[in-house]
């Protein structure tokens, strides 16, 4: 059912050579295969093709589909369902994209807007809303983003040390101890609080970083050299996490409605394939590597079943649009997981169309 993965480009090429009968028999095969899940046979197919053919003549053609690799047949069932390598052939070379009607734009823009709301509610909400418009997992890549600090505080603990007190809007709490100058008085740690205090309350370090040291280096700061130093200090403290050297590039991973991978759950096998991909959810970074290959190129990408190692085992497909900030830079992924058997067709769009609004909002 794998053999053979083939690339975007060989997909478009190769159902370019497919004469008509063949290619309107794939299409048709698996247009009712995404739609019921069921291995599709002959006089299904029959009564779909807008040609005239009979099952016997519909079997034949479907055996050389088979023996190119783009169907095969369960042991449980008389019909044929697309490969991987099918599948590819059909999304890249055959399948007709259309438009999202406008109650769904509607819908997607109503149900993501901004008002009121800060950049991670943003982005939780349009993956939540991807996922029940989809009823998949709705998977969202972004930069992790800065919290807005609410108070900090300097105060002396030892002889040429003061802890640095860092407090959020979203009351997380963090320490840090920086070197002072020997006989520092407590006056100067008060003035260094107040003075940070007054510039960076509701706003984040980058947001205000530049314009604070900017002031220090002019003759606005009314602050003596030795608070001065104090608050720069401070402000490298505030630019390096406990952990170590700050990483401009840390990626969260949103994960919503992944409770929608079991609605099609029919049989022991299917129960299978969703605890493995269950466990491939669970592998977070390499599934933040795989989502950070859709920033590559501009639109939709969509990865199939074991193209890709991650999903090897679950054969689960992922369509996924980058979307962009203000200044056009691509910042982050937004798209759905489920099984390989998705509407493509109806997801794209939907992907494609959320991307952009999302873009709009951040920007």
């Amino acid at each position: 059912m794998t053999a053979n993965p083939i690339d975007a480009a060989q997909a478009r090429r190769l159902a370019a050579e497919l004469g008509e009968r063949p290619r309107e028999v794939f299409r048709h095969l698996v247009d009712a295969f995404l739609t019921s899940g069921e291995p599709v046979g002959s006089r299904t197919l029959s009564q779909r093709l807008p040609m005239s053919l009979s099952p016997a003549s519909i079997r034949n053609v479907m055996a050389d589909l088979e023996a190119m690799g783009l169907l095969y047949a369960p042991h449980t069932s008389a019909g044929r369902a697309p490969t991987e390598r099918g599948l590819r052939l059909f999304v890249d070379g055959l399948l007709e994209i259309g438009e999202l009607a406008p109650g769904e734009r509607a819908t997607i823009e109503a149900r993501v807007a901004a008002t009121g709301r800060g950049v991670e509610e943003v982005l939780t909400q349009a993956t939540m809303m991807l996922s029940g418009l989809s009823r998949c997992a709705g998977l969202l890549v972004a930069a992790k983003q800065e919290s807005a600090l609410k108070h900090i505080e300097f105060v002396s603990v030892a002889p040429g040390k003061a802890l640095v007190v860092i407090v959020t809007e979203d009351s997380q709490v963090e320490n840090r101890v920086i070197d002072i100058p020997l006989g520092l008085p407590v006056s100067a740690l008060a003035e260094a609080s107040n003075f940070l205090n007054a510039r960076l309350r509701g706003r984040t370090l980058d947001s205000a970083r530049a314009e604070i040291m900017a002031e220090l280096e002019s003759a606005r700061a009314e602050l003596d050299t030795l608070t001065a130093k104090i608050v720069a200090e401070g402000l490298a403290t505030l630019a390096t996490p406990a952990g170590g050297v700050r990483n401009v590039e840390e990626k969260v991973l949103i994960v919503r409605g992944a409770s929608h991978l079991l609605d099609s759950v029919d049989a022991q096998t299917d129960l299978e394939r969703v605890r493995n991909l269950f466990d491939d959810i669970e592998r977070k970074n390499e599934l933040i590597q795989l989502l950070e290959l859709a920033k590559e190129g501009a639109g939709v990408r969509i990865f199939i079943g074991s193209e890709n190692r991650l999903f090897s085992l679950s054969g689960s497909s992922i369509v996924a649009a980058p979307y962009a900030n203000a200044q056009g830079k691509i910042v982050g992924v937004i798209g759905v997981l489920g099984p390989t058997r998705l509407n493509y067709g109806r997801i794209i769009p939907m992907v494609d169309h959320t991307a952009k609004v999302v873009g709009r909002l951040l920007a």
